[in-house]
């Protein structure tokens, strides 16, 4: 599976930004997908998930209620709407797939065998 990030940007505290993640190689029906971002300094921490199949998702406190994770089957894409951006959410997101998908280990990036190259957000206040 080849992940190819997009939709990053420069934006102002409050705005919205959409990110893409282009997924090519092989059907996602039993993959769980996820974004991730890792601001300087900082580990790469969990954002939300969503199970390819059932469109199950899961979210970190600190975005649930601004951001929403979604997949576009017939694209292959996964999106991910940020709303009510915040300084604190600058940082270079990645998506990532897991083939064997389980909703126990979903926050955990050693999990996901694939991974995009990371699209820039930053968020100025």
């Amino acid at each position: 599976v080849q992940l190819q990030a997009s939709g990053g940007g420069l934006v102002q505290a409050g705005d919205s930004l959409r990110l893409s993640c282009a997924a090519s190689g092989r059907p996602l029906s039993t993959y769980g997908m996820a974004w991730f971002r890792q601001a300087p300094g900082k580990e790469r921490e969990f954002v939300a998930a969503i199970y390819w199949n059932s469109g199950r998702t899961n979210y970190a406190d600190s975005v649930k209620g601004r951001f929403t994770i979604s997949r576009d089957n017939a694209k292959n894409t996964l999106e991910l709407q940020m709303n009510s951006l915040k300084s604190e959410d600058t940082a270079v997101y990645y998506c990532a797939a897991d083939p064997n998908f389980s909703i126990a280990f979903m926050r955990l990036s050693s999990r996901y065998q694939y991974w995009g190259q990371g699209t820039q957000v930053t968020v100025s206040s």
